[in-house]
């Protein structure tokens, strides 16, 4: 039984929810900033080896997919924001709520995409990582 209770008393010492939507908020940064740039290897470390993405008019992906798309650099962003950011902690797993807006340029055309979209993050270890991605056309 001591031991039981003490797991509990550790488990809710390491749990901080302040501090995890404080890095959660830092990671959409670091997503948005990794789109804008081009950064595949930084999306190769924010993504889990089992993501699956769901965007608009397309398959949905696996990690290995989704970062052929990153590194084939067809796809550039001009704009990538994210807006009413809602991050809810749930232990070991968040789940990332907001809008996207973004200019993206593909095969020298302009197109604009204004999405809401539902991130979900897992921790792994000490690190949060992105293990589903899903996005929609924003009503207007």
């Amino acid at each position: 039984m001591f031991s039981h209770v003490f797991a509990l008393a550790l488990f809710a010492l390491v749990q901080d929810p302040a501090r995890d939507a404080e890095e959660l908020t830092r990671l959409e940064k670091v997503w948005n900033e990794a789109h804008l740039r081009g950064d595949a290897d930084a999306l190769d470390s924010l993504w889990a080896e089992d993501l699956v993405v769901a965007v608009p008019s397309m398959a949905v992906m696996t990690k290995a997919q989704a970062l052929r798309i990153a590194r084939a650099a067809r796809l550039k962003f001009d704009r990538y924001e994210t807006s009413d950011l809602r991050i809810r902690v749930y232990g070991n797993a968040a789940v990332v709520t907001g809008r996207l807006q973004r200019t993206r340029v593909l095969d020298g055309r302009s197109v604009e995409d204004d999405w809401r979209f539902t991130k979900v993050y897992i921790r792994n270890g000490e690190r949060w990582q992105v293990v589903a991605f899903h996005s929609s056309p924003a009503a207007p």
